[in-house]
């Protein structure tokens, strides 16, 4: 929903240069709200510049620095040696450290997307709608900012955005799970009842699936959770390694009345395997002879999902809805890699088997859920709306010294809704959820304006730190050229040059083009003279900081004869979430400007094409922040609301 009516504006808009020979350009005239959100934001940087002078740093746990010991002095990344996939950058150890202040700190948090108050949180677990409430449980960290001591976050919200922080759920306190309470899934079974299988590490790390329920299924807020006091109820099978054995999926009913689960797993340390397990009362398992699928040459797979996707495209499905109409989507966590990729395909539900569609796009070596900075993503079905909602893990690419410094690392993408791409066949579509529209401020309109070939065209919008951008682009052919492009994919950024490509926007960017992060499009001529089309984030300019990660990101995306090219973009202080043609190809990008930052932060197109002028249509709003929260335990309205769900 908008919040407030629209403003278009003249595409008569001046150019400048090329890319990489910007120059800055002179004052533009602000609107009215601009001109007051600029001085606000301009008093709120030079508040926090002022604090910036205290030498207390900004982390809530001083103390983990030392806690942290040698972090970058580490042999191999963060949380290997303890069987799960790494969880920091020892990759940036030999950079020079960028001389951060708490300002620059502060920019960093998101307004929108889900992060808890401080600490370290990774993976989400067990995802759910329960009495009028969604409930998002994360792997957290509540001593510090760097992995470790894996506990069970919690937070309810009624819409998806707006969250509120609970106790924690689970802690790691017996001896199957001493040392570390790690991902999980939850099952609504239909007599009311849920039921969460999780790994534990044991007290001899050996990774075991447990058990564990709501202590009061009347609690709208699922604040007590009860350990099955028969834990493991799962162990690693003969013949599967005590360390890579984990992740237990939703449960799904068969055809002959019992449930089965998939866990993810390894054979001979390079065949990505998906074990299924069969249950009536789940805390007694049976391994099924087989595996539901497996592909050589992917390693191990962690946090595996699956689930049915209607072909017709209309809405989300149960996880145990079967029968004709339906396909099933398998997702594995890529552990070598940290990557997540998934596939389309059919599942046999006598045998229990899943085959691809497409062999040569299988789990792991085709199509991915995003192609960024992104992992250990999970699914659900929300059945109050009848739709299934994807969320993702975001790492930080900073060092964890600045985590530490900062006192918190990593977020949660804005949940997506999964649906099958009924006009390629091949593809899911991820979308933000709807609920996020409710963010939106004042709108701000262009339309039909022209890029010309090699030049960038700024968009008068004030500050650009919080945006939701819907734009769609048209090419207009200068030169006719039937040969094959030299460049391929995404190339080395946006600087590479081909004649189609790369046009679109640059986000989080300075006045002076010293910090930018572009998204863009890049059609390339292939041999049989057709377009292949590659959506792509480029990070490699987004900051002065050495001691970040700075990628190109991106992947093929099918855009169709009658299809413009179309992306939608959430802007929210240091992450960037693309959606390319409906959210057919996805990228999250994580940035962190030193320049491009509170009123500074500005919005440019782009075309950087040899051959071709790009005349673009855009709506742009602010997005207003989420206001996450302490859930209110003692306003009397919060109360009153509680006990009417």
């Amino acid at each position: 929903m908008e919040a407030s009516s629209s403003t278009s504006h003249d595409p008569a808009l001046f150019h400048a240069p090329l890319l990489h020979h910007p120059r800055r350009r002179s004052s533009r005239p602000l609107k009215g709200f601009a001109v007051i959100f600029g001085s606000v934001v301009f008093l709120l940087s030079l508040v926090i510049l002022i604090v910036n002078q205290s030498p207390e740093p900004l982390a809530s746990n001083p103390s983990s620095v030392t806690e942290a010991g040698s972090y970058s002095m580490a042999a191999q990344p963060r949380g290997i040696a303890e069987g799960v996939s790494a969880k920091s950058n020892p990759s940036l150890f030999d950079k020079v450290g960028f001389n951060w202040t708490n300002a620059l700190f502060y920019w960093q948090r998101t307004a929108y997307h889900f992060q808890p108050q401080k600490n370290w949180m990774n993976d989400p677990d067990g995802p759910l709608y329960h009495k009028g409430w969604y409930h998002l449980f994360y792997q957290y960290n509540p001593d510090s900012a760097i992995w470790g001591n894996i506990t069970w976050g919690h937070a309810v919200s009624k819409d998806l955005i707006h969250w509120f922080y609970l106790p924690l759920a689970m802690v790691p306190d017996q001896w199957y799970d001493i040392n570390g309470c790690w991902t999980g899934s939850a099952t609504l079974l239909p007599d009311g009842r849920i039921v969460m299988l999780y790994t534990g590490s044991t007290n001899e790390s050996v990774q075991v699936q447990n058990l564990a329920y709501p202590a009061n299924l009347s609690d709208p807020l699922l604040l007590q959770w009860l350990k099955y006091p028969g834990n493991p109820v799962v162990v690693p099978p003969t013949g599967i390694e005590d360390n890579e054995f984990r992740d237990p999926t939703t449960a799904w009913l068969g055809p002959d009345g019992s449930w089965r689960i998939t866990v993810g797993t390894r054979f001979n340390t390079t065949i990505g395997t998906a074990l299924v397990f069969q249950t009536t009362n789940f805390s007694d398992y049976q391994l099924l002879d087989g595996v539901l699928h497996a592909v050589p040459g992917t390693g191990m797979w962690e946090c595996v999902d699956f689930y049915p996707v209607a072909i017709n495209g209309s809405v989300g499905l149960d996880t145990t809805a079967l029968g004709p109409g339906i396909k099933h989507v398998l997702k594995a966590s890529l552990d070598d890699t940290k990557v997540d990729h998934y596939a389309i395909g059919t599942y046999d539900m006598i045998t229990d088997k899943w085959t691809p569609d497409n062999p040569e796009e299988d789990v792991g070596i085709g199509l991915k859920v995003d192609y960024g900075r992104y992992y250990a993503s999970k699914t659900f079905f929300d059945q109050s709306k009848q739709r299934r909602i994807l969320y993702g893990w975001v790492n930080e690419t900073d060092t964890e010294a600045d985590d530490l410094e900062k006192g918190w690392a990593s977020i949660q993408t804005i949940p997506r809704s999964v649906l099958y791409d009924n006009k390629t066949g091949t593809h899911l579509l991820q979308w933000p959820v709807e609920e996020v529209e409710s963010l939106r401020l004042n709108a701000t309109v262009f339309k039909d304006v022209v890029v010309e070939a090699g030049s960038v065209v700024p968009l008068d919008i004030g500050t650009a730190t919080q945006l939701d951008i819907l734009a769609e682009f048209e090419i207009e052919t200068l030169v006719s050229n039937s040969t094959e492009d030299e460049v391929s994919d995404c190339g080395d950024g946006a600087v590479d040059r081909s004649t189609y490509g790369p046009f679109g926007v640059l986000v989080i960017a300075d006045d002076s083009l010293s910090e930018l992060t572009p998204l863009y499009f890049r059609p390339l001529n292939i041999s049989d003279g057709s377009l292949e089309t590659y959506f792509c984030a480029d990070e490699t300019r987004s900051s002065k900081a050495p001691d970040v990660t700075k990628r190109v990101y991106g992947g093929k995306v099918p855009v169709l004869d009658d299809e413009n090219y179309k992306m939608r973009v959430l802007v929210d202080h240091s992450v960037v979430e693309s959606f390319g043609e409906g959210g057919r190809t996805v990228i999250t990008s994580r940035v962190y400007p030193t320049e491009a930052i509170y009123g500074a932060a500005r919005l440019f197109l782009f075309n950087n094409a040899s051959g071709v002028n790009v005349k673009a249509t855009l709506k742009i709003w602010e997005m207003n922040s989420a206001f996450i929260r302490p859930f209110p335990f003692e306003e009397t309205l919060f109360q009153e609301m509680v006990a009417s769900t």
